[in-house]
């Protein structure tokens, strides 16, 4: 069962979302909120702190709430994990491969991964999609030694990286990524359901063990019309965060 000031902490999560409270605006004070709600004022602090640990408002002391964000910042799990992501929405996510083969690493292969040239890489092409409706392509390139776990894995699986965990306790603990557009191919936009040279959002990640070991390397790319990305940034934080386009 939902905790009272959990469902308070959504609730005003789901208001700052449709923008009810606009970045630089303040935020009822605690007896509003508690009136509203039908709860106490500690109920009501124990929703707030959790929106200003995720970065959505101010939390200053015997101060009304000052909104800082529009959506909340995203753990690195649910960057990495499409599937997290989607859960943390409250949405179904979807995969299908559809094509997966061992090739000799190229030059850029070799770098991104730290491996000699040559060495059997594990290409797959995923088409993620939520609630049913496809959204992203991955072309995943994955070391030698992670691509038989990647392998056995059954194509239609919604989240190989929990899948990975669960086989082998591997834990993907950083990543970079790179952002730009390209305009859709004929196979992508097919396969996304979009027109020829439709505009796509590139996400171009690496991500690597807690020893900095590489396990992946990735061209992602989403349908511009529904995933966008946004960047929030402060004194102490610069936060990324991956919500639907709209």
């Amino acid at each position: 069962m939902t905790a009272r000031h959990e469902e308070i902490a959504d609730a005003l999560r789901r208001a700052i979302g449709r923008e009810e409270y606009t970045v630089g605006s303040l935020l009822p004070t605690e007896t509003e909120l508690a009136a509203r709600f039908g709860v106490s004022r500690g109920t009501v602090r124990q929703a707030v702190a959790a929106l200003s640990a995720e970065g959505l408002i101010g939390s200053r002391q015997g101060a009304r709430r000052v909104v800082l964000a529009s959506r909340r910042s995203q753990s690195f799990a649910e960057l990495r994990s499409f599937a997290k992501w989607a859960r943390a929405m409250g949405r179904e996510a979807t995969g299908r491969v559809v094509a997966q083969e061992y090739r000799p690493a190229t030059g850029e292969d070799a770098v991104r991964l730290q491996l000699e040239s040559g060495t059997l890489v594990l290409h797959v092409l995923r088409v993620r999609g939520l609630d049913g409706e496809p959204v992203l392509l991955e072309r995943t390139v994955y070391a030698d030694w992670i691509a038989p776990a990647v392998e056995a894995i059954e194509p239609d699986c919604p989240s190989v990286t929990q899948r990975l965990y669960d086989d082998t306790g591997l834990v993907f603990a950083y990543g970079e990524h790179v952002i730009d557009a390209v305009a859709a191919g004929a196979r992508d936009a097919d396969l996304l359901g979009v027109r020829r040279t439709s505009p796509l959002l590139r996400v171009r990640r690496v991500t690597t063990t807690r020893e900095g070991r590489p396990v992946e390397w990735s061209d992602d790319r989403y349908r511009s019309d529904a995933v966008s990305f946004s960047v929030h940034n402060s004194m102490d934080h610069n936060a990324l965060a991956r919500t639907t386009a709209g």
